[in-house]
């Protein structure tokens, strides 16, 4: 079947189906991560989005049910170079296009990947249609200039949950699968005891909370700091997530939780403290998204080896007095992380977690362990 993915300036590129059929619309950016699509597909902060893969071949290690970031697929569209149908790898269940079948998401191969992410590295990430269903370009077109975008939409409340959960599994392990713990966390039978918000909260985020000895309550991203509050939480964690931060009431949330308890962020949580602080945030070029974006830690002088996927940052010029930058992206000199000791706080733009990715920067489970045994 022919697919189609038309970009809002005009640029076409035909191809191949390897998805579902219909019709796709979103931002599109690209990934430059040599493995790991399956946590990809289902990462909440790409929902918005169209998401081109750099490595030219995709679906070699087929799909599984153990290596998913969430309940579903999250992304739009799902762009590469060349899909491959049959998997090498025992873990496999299924191929890459049967789990796109099943989860409705449409996908283009045989394009120029090369040109399509030098395009978007010059012009700007934009919104683009990947379609099966209507092969006419300037329709195509049109309905991309059409798109909404990114900015001053909430979508948060498209992937967080809708109710408070407890999660007892840690990560996983070749000879048992993933831990789990034997009972379910709260302020009286787990010390530390952490109320997380989700705006996307990706999985292995939790099994390393888990993992570093916390007990891990998940709470929807809407919910008042008061209601956090009476859980009684030794800590705060604020998650991943997509889209736009400054939209929604979340970072009102978190102004009035910053002071009442040690709070740790990441990637849309490390935006969202920014906000509540007093700062602003704002849409990068082309953003982040891979697993292999150098950040320096200016309070060791060390670099990490990151996994990203961002859109906005956070400006630090409107953060001066009020927060400590700790650290910075080396190819553009982005913020990656902040501090304010004072108010028992810190967040950091990348995905310690990984997932897929490098671990250079999981040690940051635990300095939020030792932020909170020194309150």
């Amino acid at each position: 079947m022919k697919a189609m993915l038309a970009l809002a300036d005009g640029t076409i590129f035909a191809g191949e189906s390897f998805g579902a059929e219909g019709e796709a619309v979103g931002e599109v950016v690209f990934n430059t991560a040599m493995t790991g699509y399956q946590e990809i597909l289902t990462d909440p902060s790409y929902r918005g989005q169209l998401v081109a893969m750099t490595y030219p071949e995709i679906g070699n290690v087929g799909v599984n049910p153990e290596d998913v970031e969430s309940a579903r697929i999250f992304l739009q569209g799902f762009i590469v170079k060349e899909y491959w149908e049959q998997p090498s790898n025992w873990r496999a269940r299924q191929t890459l296009r049967e789990y796109l079948v099943a989860g409705g998401i449409p996908a283009i191969q045989g394009i120029d990947t090369r040109a399509l992410v030098r395009r978007l590295r010059e012009f700007g990430a934009q919104e683009a249609v990947l379609s099966t269903v209507d092969l006419d370009p300037k329709r195509l077109v049109e309905k991309a200039k059409a798109s909404p975008g990114l900015i001053g939409r909430d979508l948060v409340r498209e992937v967080t949950c809708s109710g408070p959960y407890d999660w007892v599994e840690g990560t996983w392990s070749l000879d048992g699968g993933y831990r789990r713990l034997s009972h379910k966390p709260d302020a009286t039978n787990q010390k530390p005891f952490v109320v997380a918000y989700d705006y996307g909260i990706k999985r292995n985020i939790l099994r390393n909370l888990v993992d570093s000895g916390f007990g891990v309550r998940v709470v929807p991203a809407a919910t008042p700091a008061g209601d956090v509050l009476a859980m009684k939480p030794d800590g705060i964690f604020l998650s991943n997530g997509p889209g736009d931060p400054d939209v929604g009431p979340y970072a009102g949330i978190v102004r009035d939780l910053i002071g009442a308890r040690p709070i740790f962020g990441i990637c849309l949580g490390h935006q969202m403290l920014g906000l509540a602080l007093g700062g602003r945030t704002y849409k990068l070029k082309f953003g982040h998204h891979g697993g292999n974006q150098p950040v320096m830690d200016l309070t060791t002088k060390k670099v990490e080896i990151t996994s990203q996927n961002h859109g906005f940052a956070v400006d630090v010029d409107s953060l001066k007095g009020v927060a400590q930058l700790t650290h910075v992206n080396l190819n553009d000199q982005t913020v990656e992380g902040l501090a304010a000791p004072d108010a028992r706080l810190f967040s950091v733009q990348y995905h310690p977690e990984a997932s897929p990715g490098p671990h250079d920067a999981n040690y940051l489970f635990q300095r939020f362990l030792t932020l909170m045994e020194a309150s």
